[in-house]
């Protein structure tokens, strides 16, 4: 990994206008700094631009909000403090959905008690989950798409040459290696005699770097790119969480991997902002791939689709309230998807996702209501079955 981490690509840009000199913008990555600086080039030589027309300019970072900065989310101000950029690389924007799933899982585990031992064992997935393992995968991702960067945001950490390439590989080893070694502590101090959750932190560590880094690069596919996405933030927070206390069951496996659907998306929400870096470097993208237009649909249909599945679902499981309750998480959502994404994708992208993920987290929650109900009655009955043997053997004897 670190010989690939450590590849040096380099990106020219130009911009060629009707006077007979233009400034341009050139990208040159070299071995400490990733830096941004203008050039000089003849208007004559023919050169056709990759760069769209309206790039955002570093001075729009510059006027921006210092919380947005801390948060990871676009409009962030400029920075120089080191360790607000590595806390900006790791956007903690995106940890709240993986806390939750790990919430969720314990919860349908049906063997979390709020005792101080499980209160701790919860928190340590959590931070393993959110800040470890999430803020690897969005540090590794800032890391291979800063050529894209430098035409769509220009003013983030790595392509304004905030931080050094050894600072950002460090910090990538740093969260990968710290969120490795609590999975091992929480297989030890669960008592497994596989060591699960280990292997399901690996396993999400993979699936990220191959998310971003070629050869494989999951994400210049908008269909596989998304949905790995959608899973990794839904389906193995909560398994993570579920194997700490309990066991994983078929049915948490179904309901999960629908959502990741779900999740696949609340996904393509983020490909908007990026549709001309991801066309310029031959990303396909749903919105490169079948236009604005289609993609939005898209999007929605495949988040609203999945949650009345999922509703479908749990009504043939016998479970009637709690699939009306789904589907009356539904309609807010959708209320928010016309008002909003359905408009302008790309300037409601944010407006719209955190109403959507924040919907999405209370059916998470019915969800895991319904899959800890279905526990409690499973080990109830097991419980009725081991006393009645216990009975007949008795009598037996």
């Amino acid at each position: 990994m670190a010989s690939v981490l450590n590849t040096v690509p380099s990106l020219r840009l130009s911009n060629i206008g009707t006077a007979q000199r233009v400034r341009s913008s050139s990208v040159s990555f070299t071995r400490r700094n990733f830096t941004v600086r203008a050039a000089e080039t003849d208007a004559d030589k023919g050169v056709k631009s990759t760069v769209p027309d309206k790039a955002p300019a570093p001075a729009t970072a510059g006027n921006g909000s210092s919380i947005n900065q801390l948060l990871g989310i676009k409009g962030a101000s400029q920075e120089t403090n080191k360790w607000k950029i590595r806390l900006q690389l790791t956007k903690p924007v995106t940890w709240p959905p993986l806390v939750w799933g790990v919430v969720c899982g314990a919860a349908a585990s049906g063997n979390f008690h709020w005792t101080l031992e499980d209160v701790a064992k919860s928190v340590v997935c959590m931070l393993m989950s959110g800040p470890f393992l999430t803020g690897y995968t969005q540090t590794i991702n800032d890391w291979y798409d800063r050529e894209i960067d430098a035409i769509n945001e220009p003013y983030r950490p790595i392509p304004s040459g905030a931080i050094s390439e050894d600072e950002v590989i460090t910090q990538i080893w740093v969260l990968l290696l710290g969120g490795l070694g609590l999975a091992g502590l929480l297989d030890v101090w669960a008592g497994h005699n596989f060591p699960v959750v280990f292997y399901l932190a690996l396993g999400g560590s993979l699936l990220s770097y191959i998310y971003s880094a070629p050869p494989l690069k999951l994400k210049q596919n908008g269909w596989i790119g998304n949905f790995a996405l959608g899973a990794s933030y839904i389906s193995l927070p909560w398994w993570a969480g579920q194997a700490l206390f309990g066991t994983l069951s078929p049915d948490i496996i179904v309901l999960t991997l629908l959502y990741s659907i779900a999740g696949l998306g609340i996904a393509i929400v983020n490909d908007f902002k990026s549709v001309e870096g991801d066309r310029a470097l031959g990303l396909q993208s749903l919105p490169v791939a079948f236009g604005t237009e289609t993609a939005k649909w898209i999007c929605v249909g495949a988040i609203d689709i999945t949650q009345i599945s999922v509703a479908g679902y749990l009504l043939g499981a016998g479970k009637p309230y709690y699939a009306l309750a789904l589907l009356a998480l539904i309609a807010p959502q959708v209320f928010f998807q016309f008002k909003y994404f359905l408009k302008d994708p790309v300037k409601y992208d944010v407006k719209y996702q955190q109403p959507a993920i924040n919907t999405s987290k209370l059916q998470l929650l019915s969800g895991t209501c319904t899959m800890t109900t279905q526990v409690t009655s499973t080990e109830e009955s097991n419980r009725v079955a081991e006393a009645l043997e216990r009975s007949g053997a008795s009598q037996s004897t």
